[in-house]
């Protein structure tokens, strides 16, 4: 290990520990596997549900949902601590499905300063803070979609959760992006020298396969390849690699048993990727009823990451939301949102955070209903439709024995105000209280 990275693990431990006394709870007791909770809210929602039910609780006991149901039925256990959750909807922890750890606002540092200006260490500790700003929101699952120049350290930060080292949700690790050579960034033709890539530049079927097998080597949980990017002439967003390319990326990993989310906002781009396989399409920005048409068909999910796209209207183009029009790629955004649900394609709860601010995770699920989804719909999509999607439906997602008990209790009911999200009481992960 380096110096720098020696250096960066001792701020990370030090930073953890002065968040929050979640630090230490995330170090379970010995007694832990036998240990039991009762929790009393007003209601429990349980993932599925049409409406949360009032009179029901929850024990917990370890890692795990021992029981859901009535009061009465399930009783106090002898030895149960009993934990009131006065004026709450307990429901579980939500599962984030498109986050960058390891960026920060754009308004802070553009992409290419924190690339090539943040240094690793700095990043690392960075990424540190969102985690535990991620968990106290009540998100206790996260799918990192690429480190941006930080080569595998996702894995290093999950393997650091897991531990107990520093809080944060459970981590599906991606390493680096894959994107064509020549396509990505920081770009080369703007600098002197050659710069640093933010992802893992492939060409050519052979080379494709080879740097999927590399990432899973890595630790990756999925695969993440950019179908498309901005690398046309006049920066026009165009396709990046072939349909051979593709199908043989998608091939590949799932020989591993890695799934692959493909970042593609043109028709093309789409089209080629939901025909390689992929298993969910990120941004979606350009998508045509025909294309949605296609993913529904084949089963591939959307994560329409709206909270990024008014970002970037803020950022770049100088948007006030309530002042004026949006800008017009506000509004294709919403159109396209709105025929993604007109043709049934599931949709993942899924903003890019990182463009915009760690634990303010909430913000893509209020646009979701802004743009068109019920407050029922979105919370499904970020509970039960995203642990299906992700394949961790026999382990998150839902409220329901034997699962790991992951909840969250916020005051009022989220199924009818999406905002109540925003007012977190408690927060458990594999049973044990970070909040």
């Amino acid at each position: 290990m380096t110096r720098l990275l020696a250096a960066a693990w001792l701020l990370a431990a030090g930073l953890a520990t002065a968040l929050a006394p979640a630090a230490a709870a995330q170090r379970p007791p010995a007694v832990a596997d036998t240990a039991r909770l009762l929790l009393v809210p007003d209601a429990v929602w349980d993932g599925l549900a049409d409406a949360p039910r009032r009179g029901w609780v929850v024990l917990v006991r370890g890692a795990r949902i021992e029981a859901v149901g009535p009061a009465e039925r399930v009783g106090t256990p002898a030895g149960a601590e009993r934990v009131a959750l006065p004026g709450t909807t307990l429901l579980p922890g939500l599962i984030e499905g498109h986050s960058h750890l390891f960026l920060h606002p754009y308004d802070e540092a553009r992409w290419d300063d924190q690339v090539l200006k943040e240094p690793r260490g700095l990043r690392m500790a960075r990424a540190v803070a969102h985690a535990a700003a991620t968990l106290r929101a009540g998100v206790t699952t996260v799918r990192d979609l690429g480190t941006e120049g930080m080569l595998d350290d996702d894995v290093q930060l999950r393997r650091a959760v897991e531990q107990g080292i520093v809080p944060g949700p459970r981590i599906l690790a991606t390493t680096r992006a894959i994107v064509a050579t020549g396509s990505y960034a920081p770009r080369r033709s703007a600098y002197s020298f050659d710069p640093p890539q933010g992802a893992e530049e492939a060409s050519g079927a052979e080379e494709v396969a080879r740097v999927v097998r590399s990432q899973v080597g890595n630790g990756a949980d999925l695969i993440k390849v950019y179908a498309d990017y901005g690398w046309g002439p006049g920066g026009r967003t165009l396709p990046t690699f072939t349909a051979e390319e593709l199908a043989v990326l998608v091939e590949t990993a799932r020989g591993a048993g890695r799934p692959v989310a493909a970042h593609a906002t043109t028709p093309e781009g789409m089209r080629r990727a939901v025909l390689a396989g992929v298993e969910t399409i990120e941004h979606g920005d350009e998508g045509t009823a025909e294309v949605y048409r296609l993913m529904r068909q084949r089963g591939v999910a959307l994560c329409p990451t709206l909270a990024a796209g008014e970002a970037y209207a803020r950022y770049f183009a100088g948007w006030v939301k309530g002042r004026g029009e949006p800008p017009a790629d506000v509004v294709a955004k919403r159109a396209s949102f709105r025929a993604a649900l007109d043709a049934g394609v599931a949709i993942c709860f899924g903003g890019d955070v990182g463009v915009y601010a760690h634990g303010d995770n909430v913000r893509e699920l209020e646009l979701m209903v802004e743009y068109g989804m019920t407050p029922l719909a979105a919370l499904r999509a970020a509970t039960s439709g995203n642990a299906r999607i992700f394949h961790l439906d026999d382990r998150v997602g839902r409220l329901a024995p034997g699962l790991l008990a992951d909840l969250v209790a916020v005051d009022g009911d989220p199924t009818r105000d999406i905002a109540a999200l925003r007012r977190v009481r408690a927060v458990l992960k594999d049973g044990i209280r970070v909040r």
